[in-house]
């Protein structure tokens, strides 16, 4: 199988059509690849909280339908990252669309846990409920959203859902960079799955991002890694290896915390 992450630069100064424009085309770019990826909130820029209001879309706005498209055009599975939906209600989410290879809309997911400790994204956005999976021809993948890698219950519960490739679309800062990389390691090893966790460059309100998007196999070894700048990383990997892992090491059969058993 295999994937592209379109590690998109988000600099203020290209207006969000035109950037709009710009990732289409890339992702057309794409065609030959079984899935492609694109980072948290690349239209506006994941920490620009005082645009989120102005750009948010209706959940098949002018992005789902340029995602779309260019999924269709590539032939592509496509992971458009996210974008600030804003509901028929008036609430504002920080959702992920991801679309079959046929440009139709597969799944969306509304992240769950929000980044800003009382500001920002915590309070101008509503938080999502559910887990999502979708299944591919040749895995099934979880899907998460930036600050979710450090809640490692939610990747359980993907698990248990029949997730084998986790797809973590973010806007990782710069300064929590080492975290970014551990913590993809981390959710790989505990889970033997493969994570897919796609960054942008860049520098938004003026916090630049870290780059270094990264795939990571079920043994927590990186087997490819982007660097700071806009960059286009294509690896092929075996979504085979997942269950040849979890057959010779099972580890996730001997959990016992969080599972839905009787008490005796």
């Amino acid at each position: 199988m295999r994937a592209s992450l379109l590690q998109v630069a988000v600099n203020e100064d290209e207006p969000v059509e035109s950037r709009r424009r710009r990732v289409a085309a890339l992702v057309r770019d794409q065609a030959g690849a079984d899935l492609v990826v694109l980072p948290e909130l690349w239209t506006t820029g994941a920490f620009a909280y005082e645009g989120f209001g102005a750009e948010a879309e209706p959940l098949q706005g002018p992005t789902y339908e340029a995602m779309a498209k260019a999924a269709s055009e590539a032939g592509v599975w496509l992971h458009a990252g996210s974008v600030p939906e804003r509901d028929p209600d008036g609430t504002l989410y920080n959702t992920s669309l991801v679309f079959s290879s046929s440009g139709e809309l597969a799944a969306s997911y509304r992240k769950i846990h929000r980044f800003g400790f009382d500001k920002g994204e915590a309070v101008l956005m509503g938080a999502g409920e559910e887990l999502v999976t979708v299944r591919l021809p040749d895995t099934v993948v979880g899907v998460a959203t930036c600050y979710d890698l450090r809640f490692p219950e939610l990747f359980r519960g993907l698990v248990d859902a029949g997730a084998e490739t986790f797809v973590v679309p973010a806007g990782w800062p710069e300064r929590r960079r080492a975290h970014w990389t551990l913590l993809a390691r981390a959710r790989a090893v505990e889970n033997q799955a493969f994570v897919l966790a796609c960054g942008t460059a860049g520098t938004h309100a003026g916090v630049p991002q870290a780059g270094h998007s990264v795939v990571v196999d079920p043994w927590g070894e990186v087997l490819a890694e982007a660097g700071p700048g806009e960059e286009i990383l294509t690896v092929d990997f075996d979504p085979a290896t997942v269950a040849g892992t979890r057959d010779r090491f099972p580890a996730l059969k001997d959990r016992v915390l969080g599972l839905d058993r009787p008490r005796r």
